[in-house]
């Protein structure tokens, strides 16, 4: 048997250490994003998918990577954090954050559905602001609300084809998008790590086990899982 994963933004943080830990499980792994994670055992299709054109760009090579697969495993990762807010927002930027956060991801399903058979998993990587909201990141909360919506129409519309579905949302993760985020402060770093019961920031190999898990569970279905170290409430 084949099982193959095919993985959005696989070149650093999360989308890095999941194609890294499917690998060494015994998956086939196909990376779309722009740029080359470079893995042993990880292979990668260039594409910007916030472009409009980016599915006929894919379609032949990521159809040929998942012909004949027993299991295919579909996890969207790649997204942007902006920082924005609700009296500032432009209209095009938030256009542009929701066509890769969600947009894409619903068309990679499309291109996707005709090669799943039951046993396959379509796994949505959300955050811990797909529930709630800080200020300055409005676009990015509104596109991870929307991705959380996304999960559970996948949930209902493929009711009987034995493919399964889940939104893993990450709090706080020691990734380049949060460092980059913060402006590299370690002042705010430890101020974030000091808002969670653990008192650390999330390591992104916990967040690549949870994924695995989620796509060999086929009992998680239609869930929101919230893998965040247990965030302290105010």
């Amino acid at each position: 048997m084949t099982k193959s994963l095919i993985i959005t933004g696989a070149s650093k943080g999360i989308g890095r250490a999941t194609a890294q830990l499917f690998a060494g499980s015994g998956y086939r792994v196909l990376n779309l994003s722009r740029t080359d994670p470079q893995l042993s055992g990880v292979g990668h299709i260039t594409l910007d998918l916030s472009a409009a054109q980016w599915p006929q760009a894919a379609l032949d090579g990521i159809t040929t990577f998942v012909d004949g697969a027993s299991e295919v495993v579909l996890i969207h990762n790649a997204a942007r954090l902006e920082g924005d807010s609700v009296n500032s927002v432009a209209a095009a930027a938030l256009r542009s954050t929701f066509e890769l956060n969600v947009v894409a991801a619903s068309r990679l399903n499309q291109l996707l559905l005709p090669a799943m058979t039951a046993g396959s998993s379509i796994i949505y990587i959300g955050s811990t602001l797909g529930e709630k909201a800080v200020a300055n990141t409005c676009s990015y909360v509104v596109s991870k609300h929307a991705l959380i919506g996304l999960m559970r129409a996948t949930c209902q519309d493929l009711a009987g084809t034995g493919i399964h579905t889940a939104c893993v949302c990450p709090g706080f993760t020691d990734t380049e998008m949060l460092r980059a985020h913060t402006g590299e402060s370690q002042e705010v770093l430890h101020s974030i790590a000091g808002s969670v019961t653990m008192g650390r920031l999330i390591e992104p190999a916990e967040i690549a086990r949870t994924l695995l898990f989620a796509a060999q569970s086929p009992v998680i279905n239609g869930a929101v899982i919230h893998a965040n170290l247990g965030q302290i409430e105010n």
